[in-house]
């Protein structure tokens, strides 16, 4: 087996599984109003995933996806390496809520999340152009991305909205490595 069909199955569930929990810590999230201590520990896990499985789509869908596709994958996974502290940080220090971490983050968190959407936009295109993945999956996360940010100071139910279809674009990605070929 290459290693692109090594991957498939690890790197198929983790997307998977990750995105699924990532939006139900989200959706927790929301309904309670703030963060609580299972919640954050729900988050890390799932976000501490990321940017391996970000990789990983990458790695599976090589060499079509091209260098568009590693710097997208690149950038969204060290944007993600950074929001994980975001994660760390209120497990330790006292932070009601993602405003309020906001506040302690200041412009680092408005830059990682154009990183993020600006990767996750040249890997949701660069994903299109290899046809290796489903196309509406990676359409999936590029509108997800964009929605996330715009969507920021609005209602949560508005937000947990733009989460899960950034997170559908993911969980898909993954699941069509799992589907039999």
């Amino acid at each position: 087996m290459n290693e692109r069909g090594s991957l498939r199955v690890p790197v198929g569930v983790t997307a998977l599984v990750c995105s699924i929990a990532y939006f139900v810590s989200d959706a927790i999230e929301a309904a309670q109003g703030g963060f609580s201590t299972g919640q954050l520990w729900l988050t890390l896990v799932a976000e501490a995933a990321i940017p391996f499985f970000v990789i990983g789509l990458y790695l599976v869908q090589r060499p079509p996806i091209g260098r568009l596709g590693a710097w997208g994958a690149g950038g969204y996974a060290a944007a993600y390496v950074f929001f994980v502290w975001t994660v760390i940080y209120p497990l330790v220090h006292d932070v009601p809520d993602f405003e309020a971490l906001s506040e302690v983050f200041g412009i680092w968190m408005f830059l990682a999340g154009a990183a993020m959407v600006l990767a996750g936009l040249a890997f949701g295109w660069a994903t299109i152009r290899a046809r290796v993945l489903p196309r509406w999956s990676a359409l999936c996360l590029m509108v997800g991305v964009v929605l996330v940010a715009a969507t920021q100071g609005a209602p949560e139910g508005v937000q947990l909205v733009a989460a899960g279809v950034r997170d559908l674009g993911f969980a898909a990605m993954g699941a069509a490595l799992l589907a039999p070929r």
